[in-house]
Formats: structure tokens, sequence, C-alpha cells
């Protein structure tokens, strides 16, 4: 995907998850907000801790040199 297509359409360049992966509850804008700067998230309803593992492609590229 472009640069330019991801300007238009934010959405699909993020994974942005919409509910607890443990109970399932569903997160509200702002706590998927959080997840998606923060890349950690406790879930309100069952305490269990949402870790995001995202990694940039730059840091591929010097991992490989």
């Amino acid at each position: 995907m472009s640069s330019i297509d991801q300007a238009k359409n934010p959405a699909k360049s993020t994974k942005a998850l919409e509910q607890c992966p443990h109970c399932g509850v569903r997160l509200s804008r702002w706590e998927q907000v959080l997840l998606n700067v923060d890349r950690a998230l406790m879930c309100k309803n069952c305490w269990y801790r949402i870790i995001l593992d995202v990694f940039d492609e730059g840091e591929d590229k010097d991992t490989k040199k």
C-alpha cells in the first residue's frame, strides 16, 4: 500500500483491536487510540494485559545489515 493510499484511508494502514482478545469485551474508541499509541492496554473487564508487538519496517532493515 502506497503512502498516498494510507493518507486517504488510515483505517487500512493501522490494525486496531476492537475487542479484548481474552474476554471479548468491546474496547472504546479512546482505548483503541491508547492501544495504538502506547502498544499496551489493560482490559477494564478481565484485567488482561493487551500488548501489541508491532515493528516498523525501518527497524527490520537495520537488523538485516
